[in-house]
């Protein structure tokens, strides 16, 4: 991928966190590879462990979780919990009684239990993070919440797993993730509105000591080695309401418009600004092949209504859309001429570029991105791909226009500032 120009890097210079080098980031499929991780680390622990998650479910996975967190503590670990007061509202009673006569910190940000707190400006603006940080040596970073692989909070018990990734990230990294957790679940613990800048504060002097620090004892691993991880260059991208508003849209967006051959997006909840919507239209005109990978099994239907009134548009200039029908969709990941991946926690809509607080890694890497993009390759083959009529005439017109306004009656209720 060419570099960005002078200007765009200008203009993106204060939202943009930099790549650090020296990180090992090994991709993680599911549940089912990323729970035996964070066991794992988890167990190890001697210091501290801080997780931070939208859905920490009280099902057998999560419960499994939780007993690891108390074991940790009971040996001198200090452990931190954050999960959202919306989703997990459905579980934070049972989770407070299995912490019960633990040291386990459980901060519940924003929380929803009291009839009035639906009317408090701001309750749409959710944790959606999901980051777990262990003694400072490894982070875990994605979209999978604390919840079964085949469990759904809506649906109940599914047959196949869902479609989900996150990252196990070591080395300079760690630290601005570590630095993001304590600052949501400060933020939550307190309750009170802290600046969202927190977020992002991280003394230079203790930033630069600590990536001298992980240069010089190297990234630290666990379980068995795996010889093809090699360092390579990331970011910790956030999205916030104060700083760091545009940061992870800017990011696909600046990436796809300076795609060459390929652009390869994954995301559950579809609808992007302008800003996105042009640079594919752009990427698919100027011969790059744009693939998405959007829901084929619905688990709310307006997340898919609300996609399908963009698929005409798209179809129009050569883009092409595939539908995932196996099981649930929930991954969030993107890969860009072999070189530029991302996985996180952000959908590219309104609620998430816009709203919540988000998290994602990008990453600057052949080997990882070739590795994502066989797994995006493997979930298209088994897709339903979009066809090329699909959204037309006047049904389509209308449905577009109501779909524009549920978005930007949703935006001003939000409070969500600046043009989408």
């Amino acid at each position: 991928m060419r570099r960005l120009g002078s200007k765009r890097r200008r203009r993106h210079q204060a939202a943009d966190p930099g790549f650090v080098g020296g990180n090992e980031v090994e991709l993680l499929r599911g549940g089912e590879q990323l729970f035996p991780r964070m066991h794992e680390a988890i167990h190890r622990a001697s210091r501290e462990v801080w997780l931070a998650t939208y859905i920490f479910h009280n099902d057998e996975t999560s419960l499994a979780l939780a007993d690891a967190l108390i074991a940790a503590d009971r040996r001198g670990v200090r452990v931190r919990l954050v999960v959202d007061g919306f989703g997990s509202n459905g579980s934070i009673r049972a989770l407070r009684e299995r912490f019960a006569g633990s040291g386990v910190a459980l901060a519940v940000f924003r929380p929803m239990d009291r009839w009035w707190r639906w009317l408090q400006p701001g309750q749409l603006r959710r944790l959606h993070q999901k980051l777990c940080v262990v003694d400072g040596d490894v982070a875990f970073v994605g979209g999978i919440n604390v919840i079964g692989d085949c469990f759904d909070i809506h649906h109940g018990v599914c047959e196949l797993p869902r479609l989900d990734f996150a990252v196990q990230v070591s080395g300079g990294l760690v630290d601005l993730v570590a630095q993001c957790v304590r600052s949501i679940w400060s933020r939550a613990w307190l309750g009170r509105e802290f600046d969202d800048a927190l977020i992002d504060y991280v003394p230079l002097r203790r930033r630069f000591g600590v990536w001298v620090t992980q240069l010089w004892r190297g990234p630290q691993r666990l379980g068995e080695p795996v010889s093809q991880l090699q360092p390579v260059r990331a970011a910790f991208v956030l999205r916030d309401n104060l700083r760091r508003r545009r940061t992870i849209e800017h990011a696909y967006a600046d990436a796809i418009n300076d795609a060459r051959e390929s652009v390869d997006v994954v995301c559950p909840y579809f609808y992007p600004g302008q800003r996105i919507r042009d640079a594919l239209r752009r990427a698919a005109d100027r011969g790059v092949r744009v693939r998405l990978l959007l829901q084929g099994k619905l688990d709310y239907w307006i997340a898919g209504w609300a996609a399908e009134a963009l698929y005409a548009d798209l179809l129009g200039h050569g883009v092409e859309i595939y539908e995932y029908t196996p099981a649930f969709l929930h991954a969030k990941v993107a890969v860009v001429d072999g070189q530029w991946a991302t996985v996180g926690s952000s959908n590219i809509d309104p609620l998430s570029l816009l709203v919540n607080l988000e998290a994602n890694i990008v990453v600057q890497d052949a080997g990882f991105a070739t590795r994502l993009y066989q797994e995006i390759e493997a979930a298209i083959a088994v897709s339903q791909r979009v066809g090329e009529r699909a959204g037309t005439g006047l049904r389509a017109l209308l449905h577009k226009a109501v779909v524009v306004w549920f978005a930007y009656v949703f935006l001003r209720v939000a409070g969500a500032a600046g043009r989408y």
